[in-house]
């Protein structure tokens, strides 16, 4: 800026001269400005782009003045700003009332008010508006890294209120710090205490989950839909077995069973009748037990391992639901699965299932759309007409088609593009590049054409190895399809196109890598052990987070009681034992109190000191003197000969009143400051009366 003179009405923004050089005024105002930002910063993934540019331009525009020193604006242009985000907030929402609006212009409120902080009583409000702001982050997700966030969060905003409660010098970030931690962790138990012993009153305790609708599991499907889905990386759901775990080749979760084909679409076939909803399932081998954690779908179902009966006992398979199995297999619930849930169920890998005989229902599964994908449909009754495959059972045609992926030139691809209306023929005769869903779908279509019912079903295959725990990881990426076909006498047989292709996939659970982004990429490309490893540990610690804390229930609480004693728990022992608890927790606090107030500030016994040594050498004061004024007594009292004295305490007064001010001398001040008054007491007494 050197030589460049500036417009009238602008002021130079100083250069960065280093964060301990700065005004205390513009450190504090800086660093308050950052812990905003990062509490504003989780709610940019849901809110409107004119709320995040403009809660980052309010909040630019904040630090630039703290920088150059300048005036805040006047309220006019505070409410003028004000005016124009409810309008906008209104344009976007259609409400001022309301989540997504509440927020919006709670983010506005707190960047504003950053702009109107003239005294202590603003700086409040901001921090109430920054503890409010970081809060309604478990509106949209109660992960652990939401929850690592909120308390970055709320020890800044606490550091940031430490800062403001000490108007004298310029105290030490490290220091407000410091006591933001130590007041955290005194709160700590009576935290604790309110989380394990406060009775979860019925839905008021809830509140919305993560990621509802995650699932790419749907009632339809359309070629290229179920390839995207795998595409995605997140979490579907965990599973633990109690014993030995069954071969990944085995691990087929259920999820939607699609009958119905329109040409282009595949549905689920409505339950109509009794008979469909009736569950011929026939089980042998030994049984699996195990555990299963489902994140929130978007369908009311349960993606169970085939097979899982009903319990023996009656017991519903999961608490406070409504859980039905029906003749597809399907796990239909009376409602959404929008939250986490958690259940233990059994299952038989050897089974089957569904009608022994030909009846209407089944008829229907032969049936294709007229003029749909002629090519394949030619192509499957011209080999039905072949003299060795005449009156050949379902098993040996498929068994045939199987053969015929295997060793034709078909790959196996996330990204086989995008297809027109007959896929099925451009697959099979063109392209030979497809996803899982291809493979079914063409297996199905082929065998409707030569007679056999059949249809396509979607869910999960396989499964990632366990972790320290034993939870094992089914991803999105995990989502399959794959094939059922009817044979006489036996029911519904499953057959999996894609194990002929592609065999590693179902035998090992080794799925084809999606796509990721710029920096798990680079990490991935650099040390793939090391993203691997450190994915699966950040996943484990998610997965305790949200068995230890996020599925603490009242059920886990009255758990808890009979642990300590309480043979028959119910709410009213819960009252009784949170009573307790805060009675001894203020006892506790009380007595604290009772030993902190006998307690003198290493300043005021410094203080004393002073006093009574100046005393002794005839210097009187008062109890409000500051070591200034306590130097000028001085050089008044004693004159000259007491210079060395007086600048001693000046010193003093720079180390408690300075820029670095707080810092209590050490011994080296207090050896020194003795040593100059013993001498001066000296010379009284050998001086001529």
């Amino acid at each position: 800026m050197i030589g460049r003179k500036l417009p009238a009405g602008f002021t130079a923004l100083p250069t960065w001269a280093g964060w301990s050089r700065l005004p205390r005024e513009a450190r504090d105002t800086l660093f308050q400005l950052g812990v905003v930002a990062w509490t504003i910063l989780p709610h940019t993934t849901h809110l409107a782009g004119w709320c995040t540019a403009l809660a980052t331009v309010l909040l630019f525009w904040r630090g630039w003045i703290a920088m150059a020193n300048g005036p805040l604006p006047g309220r006019s242009a505070v409410i003028a700003v004000m005016v124009v985000a409810a309008g906008l907030t209104l344009l976007t929402e259609r409400s001022l009332l309301g989540k997504e609006a509440g927020v919006s212009m709670l983010v506005v409120l707190l960047a504003l008010k950053m702009l109107e902080m003239r005294g202590r009583r603003d700086a409040l409000v901001v921090f109430f508006l920054g503890f409010f702001l970081a809060l309604t982050q478990c509106l949209y997700s109660q992960s652990l890294l939401i929850g690592l966030s909120m308390a970055v969060s709320t020890w800044g905003l606490l550091t940031a209120q430490v800062l403001s409660s000490m108007p004298v010098g310029k105290p030490p970030l490290k220091r407000a710090a410091g006591i933001a931690a130590r007041s955290v962790l005194l709160g700590l138990p009576l935290m604790v205490g309110l989380f394990l012993l406060f009775p979860r009153i019925g839905p008021l305790w809830g509140l919305p989950q993560d990621a509802v609708g995650r699932t790419g599991l749907s009632s339809s499907l359309r070629l290229g839909q179920m390839a995207e889905v795998a595409n995605d990386d997140a979490i579907a759901f965990r599973i633990r077995f109690d014993s030995t775990a069954p071969p990944p080749s085995t691990l087929y979760f259920r999820g939607p069973v699609l009958s119905i084909f329109d040409g282009v679409e595949w549905r689920v076939l409505p339950i109509a009748s009794p008979a469909q909803a009736k569950v011929e399932l026939r089980l042998s081998g030994r049984p699996v037990d195990y555990d299963i954690i489902l994140e929130p779908i978007r369908l009311p179902l349960l993606p169970l391992l085939e097979a899982t009966p009903p319990r023996h006992d009656d017991q519903p398979l999961l608490p406070g639901w409504s859980a039905q199995l029906d003749g597809d297999l399907r796990w239909h619930t009376d409602r959404i699965v929008a939250e986490r849930v958690r259940l233990s169920a059994r299952a038989w890998p050897r089974f089957s299932h569904g009608p022994l005989t030909m009846d209407p229902v089944l008829g229907a599964l032969t049936l294709l759309p007229e003029g749909s994908n002629p090519r394949s449909v030619q192509w499957a009754q011209d080999l039905l007409r072949q003299p060795q495959w005449a009156g050949a059972s379902a098993d040996t045609l498929a068994a045939e088609l199987l053969r015929h992926i295997a060793t034709e030139s078909f790959s196996y691809t996330l990204a086989p593009g995008v297809y027109g209306r007959d896929a099925v023929d451009e697959f099979w005769f063109d392209r030979r590049a497809g996803f899982c869903e291809h493979f079914a779908v063409s297996f199905v279509l082929m065998m409707r054409a030569m007679g056999v019912p059949a249809r396509v079903v979607t869910g999960y295959q396989g499964a990632e190895a366990p972790d320290a725990d034993g939870w094992r990881v089914v991803r999105q990426s995990n989502a399959h399809a794959w094939a059922e076909y009817w044979m006489p006498g036996q029911g519904w047989r499953r057959a999996d196109p894609t194990a002929a292709v592609a065999p590693e996939r179902i035998s090992a659970s080794r799925s084809l890598v999606p796509r990721t982004g710029l920096v798990a990429g680079a990490l991935q490309s650099m040390n793939p052990a090391l993203a691997k490893d450190l994915r699966r540990m950040w996943e484990s610690m998610d997965n305790r987070w949200n068995q230890w804390v996020m599925s603490y229930s009242r059920a886990r609480q009255f758990d808890l009681l009979q642990e300590l004693g309480v043979a028959t728990p119910d709410w009213r022992d819960l009252v009784l034992v949170l009573l307790l608890m805060l009675s001894a927790l203020a006892l506790v606090a009380a007595s604290w109190a009772w030993i902190d107030k006998r307690r003198t500030d290493p300043w005021m016994r410094l203080h004393a000191r002073i006093r009574a040594h100046l005393q002794q050498l005839g210097v009187t004061s008062q109890p409000q003197d500051g070591p200034r004024t306590l130097a000028q007594r001085t050089r008044v009292a004693l004159g000259a000969r007491a210079e060395s004295l007086a600048q001693s305490l000046e010193t003093l007064d720079r180390l408690r009143y300075g820029p670095n001010g707080h810092h209590v001398p050490g011994s080296e001040w207090n050896q020194r400051f003795v040593q100059v008054c013993r001498a001066l007491r000296k010379q009284q007494r050998s001086a001529p009366r």
